[in-house]
């Protein structure tokens, strides 16, 4: 969602702020802008609807500067994407603010501040903050207790950034509900939402624990917590180096990500497993004792995630006998769940900093018999923090907004997790072995798959791209793939994209085929494959155009009328939803290349959904 980076030195920092903007562009955002203190000790601000280089472009047409200053890319909520709606937002000239995330009483505060003589430039909730800490300030407050009356006032999720006219050698930050860190210089402090932004300035990071307040200045930092007493936070040295972020050679982070598929599915290993096994402390030295008490699993998660504990349903109940359930998040958290004791609650979210993800573990925290896990792909994100034992899936950055190698390795995670639970069950030494040398020769084959795939799909790609519509079909842990597949297509294309399961062709779906919907299908060589090519008759004999992705020997399927059959290597059952995930990913990827879309930041999504 909504990025923040703010700085603090003896230099000018709006460089800085820029690029922090700039490596924060994945989150998703529709305006921009940058404020800083100058030599005057005025405000000055830029700000435009549109792109960070359009905001560096009026930047240095306006020499804006200074040596402290707040930076802010905005995913529209309250008010339309415009000028005026754009943050930073400043109150009388005198405090400027940034903030991702949601403030549920703002109306209420508006109307208030009405009556007290305030003035609305904007439609964004965002706006009440600054007039509520400039009114604390007139009340005779300083910067930091203005912040904290302004927080006692509100009532919703933020992050904040805030700096003012009377105390030009301060900035105050604060999070409740939405991530924050802070960067720690040589004379020099910085902030921002994620570690990614700073990193060309520091390595050094401390990440804000929920209801923190931190008063920072060149040379000191203190942080307070929710009841207002000062905490020391352990500074963490982040692993990522500065060009982590860059796009490389590649002409989209989207393809540069999905190729780095093998090293991160290698990276989840390693470590994780020695002579065919899985070696369970991976999750952590409580993970024996949780593992042991486990009788269901329930897996909750958003979007891409939720496909991949749909995968992990087929296998935690089909290889180890565990009833398992899954469900979206933002469902899960508002509708009274019944969970009972003896449930592992797993929780799986790229950032680690979902909204409705978080919220759902919260609300879980302290019923007597339940166990919490994350798998995520943040080391030091809220989740990981908050969950009993977690599992980090060493995906690395993930720029892209349709999620690629966070996917696969959230699969690999999965199914580590279904070894270590398969031990109590059942699964038995052999099964395990033979699943883990399946795991480990992942990088090599999902490499093979790209080198012999990719310039065929690159022609298949051309298919699509005056199609309005599109149907995807699986069967079994395939029929996640084919919704994941679909939502590829439809997130960074625009194209209309359902997923069935095959079966439930005649159910409705069979209505809407004739030869301008193609259908592309996940046909592995494993039991369900003849009732698979039952259902793909059915397409055939209404005129639909079939696109079928399968392993094994050429079949009389593939020279078939009507037919596109692209072939991988034979792949076993258990883990053929990984290696069948990354065909569908380069189809989506060359189908939104020819049709001119922005493959990274496709529009009106955003990397994160940090607020609901």
């Amino acid at each position: 969602m909504c990025g923040i980076v703010g700085a603090i030195a003896e230099r000018d920092v709006v460089p800085i702020l820029v690029e922090g903007l700039r490596r924060l562009e994945y989150r998703g955002y529709d305006s921009a802008g940058v404020a800083a203190l100058n030599s005057a000790g005025q405000i000055q601000r830029e700000r435009v609807p549109g792109k960070v280089q359009q905001l560096a472009d009026a930047i240095a047409e306006g020499h804006l500067g200074g040596r402290i200053g707040i930076a802010h890319t905005r995913w529209a909520t309250h008010g339309a994407p415009t000028l005026q709606n754009a943050h930073p937002h400043i109150s009388r000239d005198s405090v400027a603010l940034v903030h991702n995330g949601i403030i549920e009483n703002h109306e209420a505060l508006r109307r208030i501040q009405r009556e007290q003589g305030y003035e609305f430039s904007s439609e964004t909730d965002t706006e009440v903050i600054a007039h509520q800490v400039h009114a604390y300030l007139e009340q005779g407050q300083d910067l930091l207790g203005a912040v904290r009356h302004t927080l006692a006032d509100l009532e919703g999720a933020y992050a904040l950034g805030v700096i003012c006219t009377a105390e030009p050698g301060r900035l105050i930050a604060a999070r409740r509900g939405s991530p924050l860190v802070v960067g720690i210089g040589i004379g020099e402090h910085f902030i921002a939402s994620d570690v990614a932004a700073l990193l060309p300035v520091t390595r050094r990071f401390i990440f804000l624990e929920e209801g923190d307040l931190v008063d920072l200045s060149r040379e000191r930092l203190t942080i307070y917590d929710q009841g207002g007493q000062r905490v020391e936070r352990p500074i963490r040295e982040s692993e990522l180096a500065a060009d982590a972020v860059e796009r490389g050679d590649y002409r989209h982070y989207m393809l540069k990500e999905i190729h780095e598929q093998p090293r991160a599915i290698a990276d989840t290993l390693e470590g994780r497993i020695s002579g065919d096994q899985l070696l369970e402390e991976c999750f952590g030295h409580r993970a024996h004792a949780v593992f042991d008490r486990v009788q269901r699993v329930s897996i909750i998660a958003c979007g891409t995630s939720f496909h991949a504990g749909m995968v992990a349903r087929y296998w935690l109940e089909g290889l180890v006998g565990i009833p398992c359930h899954v469900e979206v998040a933002s469902e899960f958290r508002y509708r009274n769940p019944v969970v009972e004791p003896g449930t592992l609650l797993v929780m799986v979210s790229q950032s680690g900093e979902t909204a409705d993800t978080l919220a759902a573990l919260e609300a879980m925290k302290g019923r007597e018999g339940l166990d919490t896990l994350a798998i995520c792909n943040v080391p030091e994100s809220s989740l990981m923090r908050a969950a009993s034992i977690s599992l980090l899936t060493r995906a690395g950055p993930e720029i892209g907004v349709a999620s690629t190698k966070a996917f696969t390795t959230q699969l690999v995670a999965l199914m580590l997790l279904t070894l270590a639970l398969g031990r109590r069950r059942g699964l038995g030494a052999a099964r395990e072995q033979a699943i883990v040398r399946q795991l480990e020769s992942l990088p090599r084959r999902v490499e093979q798959a790209l080198e012999g795939l990719e310039g065929p799909i690159q022609l298949l790609a051309e298919h699509f791209v005056d199609k309005h519509h599109a149907l995807f079909l699986g069967r079994g842990a395939l029929y996640p793939i084919a919704m994941e597949g679909a939502l590829k297509l439809k997130e960074i294309s625009y194209i209309h994209a359902e997923a069935y399961p095959a079966g439930e062709l005649k159910h409705g779906p069979l209505a809407l085929v004739d030869e301008q919907m193609p259908v592309v299908t996940v046909a592995p060589n494993d039991p369900l494959v003849e009732k698979l090519k039952s259902n793909l008759q059915e397409v055939r004999a209404r005129g639909g155009r079939l696109y079928v992705f399968s392993d094994g020997q050429p079949s009389e399927r593939d020279v078939a009328q009507g037919t596109t059959t692209l072939h991988l290597d034979p792949v076993e059952q258990a883990i053929a939803p990984i290696l069948f995930t990354v065909p569908l990913q380069l189809l989506a990827y060359y189908v939104a290349v020819l049709k001119g879309t922005d493959v990274d930041q496709p529009r009106n999504l955003a990397k994160s959904v940090t607020v609901e």
